[in-house]
């Protein structure tokens, strides 16, 4: 070994491993910390701990959460509820999908394991849509239907048009007076929390407004002497630029930025592109505003990077977006290769404990 010079970890400034001693742990948060001086995910969920905990506690920080995946299908939508009513989020930006799925979980219906017995065609016969190993009812779907197009008849909305933001909130404001139970939307609306669903029409519940805005437009007409082209003309009054610029104008006010991040997909990359939207919007109109960066970041995802995908995009990418902070200016991110229904629910826990402890 005479051609290698043997370093020293500890000498070299190395952080040691230790053995995870279950026989110490107490709580939630001491079992991350072991976790944070073991290895690979283990690790990851234990510094993920740190640093949502740091980014809650900084009274200049603004928290963004977003959400993608089947997490309401599979019975996390206590978690965000929980999030939301502890006010460690100011904003949540999410699949359609997901805020539909839990309106039926809001409105007192349920979701059922999957039968793996009975194939597909037969679900679909018989009125059941399959999410993996979960299965939504098409008559949830109906019910949820009835809510959002109350909600239409019932309200006006802001300046004669909708927008994501907008309908979620009155939503919100609904189940607030039905008093159906714990839900996201009804969380939010207590919380005056903004959820912004950038990909609306890519839903149950973008659906629902195209369907209220169809029947309203054709009443009266002999529907069933209508072809295509005459059917699919009715737009309802949505303009989902509102929600770009309600939450730009939120980021923008914020001293600091924090993101915690489910999965990827369209709300990870509508939440993160504020930044080089305010960027462009200096360069381009002329304003000098200060782009808002997120200093703090979790992420918890099993996507691996080599697909390509923003969902398996590092933080560190999008320092070149100019998205990020650097951590040699102070950028403090962690990310889990992890399903979020297996580790979600610890990390949250143990925040819960934690912050628990200071009140």
């Amino acid at each position: 070994m005479s051609h290698r010079e043997l370093h020293d970890g500890r000498s070299d400034g190395l952080i040691p491993l230790e053995s995870l001693d279950l026989g110490s742990v107490t709580s939630f948060a001491d079992l991350l910390r072991g976790m944070s001086k073991t290895a690979f995910a283990g690790r990851q969920l234990g510094s993920a701990l740190d640093v949502f905990l740091e980014m809650t506690r900084d009274p200049d920080c603004k928290v963004v959460l977003t959400l993608s995946g089947a997490m309401t299908v599979a019975k996390m939508g206590t978690v965000i509820c929980e999030m939301i009513d502890r006010k460690l989020v100011d904003a949540v930006v999410s699949t359609g999908a997901l805020m539909a799925h839990g309106l039926t979980e809001s409105i007192g219906l349920a979701h059922y394991q999957y039968d793996p017995t009975k194939n597909d065609e037969t679900l679909f016969n018989q009125g059941y849509n399959r999410v993996y190993d979960t299965l939504e009812m098409e008559s949830n779907l109906n019910d949820v239907e009835k809510l959002i197009r109350m909600v239409l008849e019932e309200t006006d909305p802001p300046e004669g048009c909708w927008s994501s933001a907008r309908l979620c909130r009155e939503i919100g404001r609904k189940l607030n007076e039905v008093g159906e139970g714990r839900g996201i939307l009804k969380s939010a609306f207590q919380q005056d929390v903004p959820v912004f669903i950038p990909a609306f029409t890519d839903s149950e519940v973008g659906l629902d407004v195209s369907t209220w805005a169809m029947r309203k437009a054709l009443a009266g007409r002999n529907i069933a002497e209508l072809t295509h082209d005459e059917a699919l003309q009715a737009i309802p009054p949505f303009n989902p630029f509102f929600d770009l610029q309600e939450y730009a104008r939120l980021a923008g006010k914020a001293k600091k930025l924090g993101i915690f991040t489910i999965g990827g997909g369209v709300p990870r990359n509508w939440a993160q592109q504020v930044a080089p939207y305010i960027d462009i919007t200096n360069d381009r109109v002329g304003t000098t505003f200060q782009p808002p960066r997120f200093q703090y970041a979790v992420r918890i995802c099993p996507e691996p990077v080599h697909w390509g995908g923003l969902s398996g995009c590092t933080y560190s990418e999008g320092v070149s977006w100019g998205k990020f902070v650097a951590p040699s200016e102070g950028g403090r991110y962690a990310e889990v290769h992890c399903d979020a229904t297996a580790v979600w629910p610890l990390l949250m826990r143990a925040v819960f404990e934690e912050l628990d402890k200071e009140a």
